[in-house]
């Protein structure tokens, strides 16, 4: 591990880690309620609405990691503290090799239990962002904007807070993981253990490398080949 400075402890990473994630979502909220005026009650249905689910995402994202670089930047440098560092050529053609194999075994796995590849909330999301004509931005916010959030987050801070000892390196992988599947509340538990999967694998590559930024490489492919996905479906 390369992370320089002394990390916060584990119950303040937990905390502020817990401030930056709903004090991203909080910030997003206002921002869709205000300039569309949505109700609280149609929040959960915000998959819908091709504009506010844009704005929420691009909003509710740079709070997060504004939250979280303030939060990281009183122990020291940011950038160092996140794992933002780049990877060797030869780990990112490893990482995607892996990854290319773990996709492939989920769709081969929700195929087998006859479930769709593409899950409800992707097709909303496609489908609303078109009717708003915005799709090319929701595209940017899925496969940029929200792999830099949630990658800063789970294999950025709270990582670096929690790994205290190599010998804590699975531990603190498989928690990471199980809050990383645990957000995504929009997917039901079948998609939530496959986001559960991925997370593992992340934290593996972000242990080996050192590097977020990596991670965040992975996560976005993941994102674009999902979209790709209801992309096919949605033209078949």
């Amino acid at each position: 591990m390369s992370d320089q400075g002394k990390p916060w402890g584990r119950i303040a990473t937990f905390a502020l880690g817990t401030i930056a994630l709903f004090g991203g979502q909080f910030t997003g909220v206002a921002a869709v309620t205000g300039l569309y005026g949505l109700s609280l009650s149609q929040i959960p249905t915000i998959s819908r609405e091709g504009n506010a689910i844009v704005l929420f995402i691009c909003v509710s994202a740079l709070a997060q990691v504004v939250l979280l670089a303030a939060f990281a930047g009183l122990r020291g440098n940011v950038a160092d503290y996140l794992g933002y560092k780049l990877p060797r050529r030869s780990e990112v053609l490893i990482g995607i090799a892996g990854l290319v194999a773990l996709i492939i075994l989920g769709d081969a796995v929700s195929l087998l239990a006859g479930r769709s590849v593409v899950d409800r909330f992707q097709s909303d999301l496609y489908e609303s962002s078109k009717s708003a004509n915005l799709f090319p931005l929701l595209l940017f916010a899925i496969t940029v904007l929200i792999p830099i959030t949630e990658e800063s987050l789970f294999r950025g801070f709270l990582f670096r807070g929690w790994l205290t000892a190599p010998a804590r390196a699975w531990p603190v992988i498989l928690i990471t993981a199980g809050l990383f599947a645990i957000v995504h509340v929009q997917y039901d538990w079948f998609l939530i253990a496959q986001v559960f999967t991925f997370g593992v694998y992340f934290g593996w590559i972000r242990w080996a490398t050192g590097s977020t930024l990596m991670t965040m490489l992975l996560h976005s492919i993941v994102n674009l080949e999902g979209m790709v996905e209801t992309l096919l479906t949605a033209g078949s």
